[in-house]
């Protein structure tokens, strides 16, 4: 256990790709309850530092500590201290929503009395317990996106990672989300760690951001402290400010990260 209040610590982080450094021995660390929001633009490195930091894939240097547990040496305890909800649909929508349920906390050796009451509680605190039988392909993305926020938490993680968690939603929907990330992290404790290319989000709900760009971190502060740096009148002049304005590429090895993903959780999306 980390008695530092730090549930995240990167030190010397590296990931290569053949020739190509994704991630060049970055070093950061998150405290233990923070909203974290991680920022950077297409290439940065940031997905391929979200897959080390959740075991999809394994650093070429450097190390990783999720509430204590070193990520590489024991990844499998390291799982059980996070949950998270991908950026594309991980849901299988000819499925109900409590089958959904079932089958994640089936996975993580959640034992039947307390999986019904976990179910129960969570599918209620996303407001998709009238709908638990009904299947998942019958929902609107918002609703899919309250699911999978449900189903990460099924084993009381300490840490929850979101890559993108409001893609693709409207401003209403978006903002319900939200609502509800809040409360999770006030309600179980629950430190969150996020990737957003909404801007606004990050400057509204992140109480410390980092951003990165070309595989370094280029800061770490408040967005207060970030705008004051900067002399910006918002978080995302700054943001343009640190990392420039030109249009990015997407991260190179794709189909290597798929690959690992797939390798990590034994063929599950």
């Amino acid at each position: 256990m980390d008695s530092s209040g730090n549930i995240i610590d990167v030190k010397n982080l590296v990931k290569r790709f053949k020739d190509f450094t994704a991630v060049n021995d970055i070093n950061f660390t998150v405290e233990r309850g923070d909203i974290f929001a991680f920022l950077g633009p297409n290439g940065a490195g940031k997905t391929t530092t979200i897959k080390m930091l959740t075991t999809l894939l394994n650093p070429s240097s450097g190390n990783i500590a999720l509430d204590g547990i070193d990520v590489v040496k024991d990844p499998e305890r390291a799982r059980k201290s996070f949950g998270i909800v991908f950026q594309d649909p991980s849901l299988d929508d000819e499925l109900t929503a409590s089958e959904n349920m079932e089958f994640h906390a089936v996975l993580y050796g959640i034992d039947k009395k307390t999986r019904k009451q976990r179910m129960e509680e969570l599918l209620n605190y996303v407001e998709l317990w009238d709908r638990r039988t009904d299947l998942v392909k019958t929902f609107s993305g918002g609703m899919k996106r309250r699911l999978e926020i449900a189903r990460g938490l099924l084993h009381h993680p300490k840490i929850l990672f979101l890559d993108e968690p409001t893609s693709g939603l409207d401003p209403q929907t978006r903002n319900h989300i939200w609502d509800y990330i809040q409360k999770l992290n006030k309600s179980e404790k629950i430190t969150v760690f996020f990737t957003t290319h909404y801007i606004e989000e990050a400057d509204k709900y992140a109480s410390t951001i980092a951003i990165m760009d070309h595989g370094k971190i280029v800061t770490k502060d408040t967005t207060a402290e970030l705008k004051n740096k900067t002399k910006s009148k918002d978080l995302e002049e700054a943001f343009l400010k640190l990392t420039g304005s030109s249009i990015r590429d997407e991260e190179a090895s794709g189909v290597d990260q798929l690959r690992a993903h797939r390798r990590a959780w034994g063929g599950r999306r």
